[in-house]
């Protein structure tokens, strides 16, 4: 039986249908594959059939290896629901000084952090208005600072 280049194009479209079934989102570049093979297959009718199955197989392979190394979302870029790793090594200005080490000041970040402009900080050395921080450490709602 020689496979035509439609039989391709209908198991193309039947994997990426069952990708709505069986979410795993690795079907669909099967299918795609398929879609691919029966697109060469009705330009170069005269391949055979296993050089049809290599084809299907060596597309499906690309495309789930371009899938999860170059296209799909990376899983840790943000640092969501971690307040330590989203804080530290941020900087910003002193804008009320601390007079002498580890007293209390505020520090202003361009951006907000955490949801605020400002923050409570505190540092090992004294701090005065205008100067440019960098965070060290969260310690609750306060921020360990130190001058840049």
């Amino acid at each position: 039986m020689k496979l035509e280049w439609w039989y391709w194009i209908l198991l193309g479209f039947t994997l990426i249908g069952l990708e709505l079934v069986i979410p795993s989102f690795t079907i669909i570049w099967f299918g795609l594959g398929a879609l691919l093979t029966g697109l060469l297959i009705a330009l170069l009718p005269s391949l055979s059939d296993w050089v049809q199955v290599l084809v299907w197989i060596c597309s499906s392979v690309v495309f789930t290896v371009l899938w999860f190394k170059y296209l799909k979302p990376k899983g840790d870029r943000t640092h969501a629901g971690l307040s330590k790793e989203g804080v530290i090594g941020e900087t910003g200005i002193i804008i009320k000084g601390t007079g002498d080490s580890y007293a209390k000041g505020r520090v202003r970040f361009r951006i907000s952090l955490l949801g605020a402009d400002e923050w409570t900080c505190f540092s090992e050395e004294p701090l005065a208005v205008g100067d440019s921080v960098v965070v060290d450490d969260i310690e609750g709602q306060i921020l360990k600072v130190r001058k840049i």
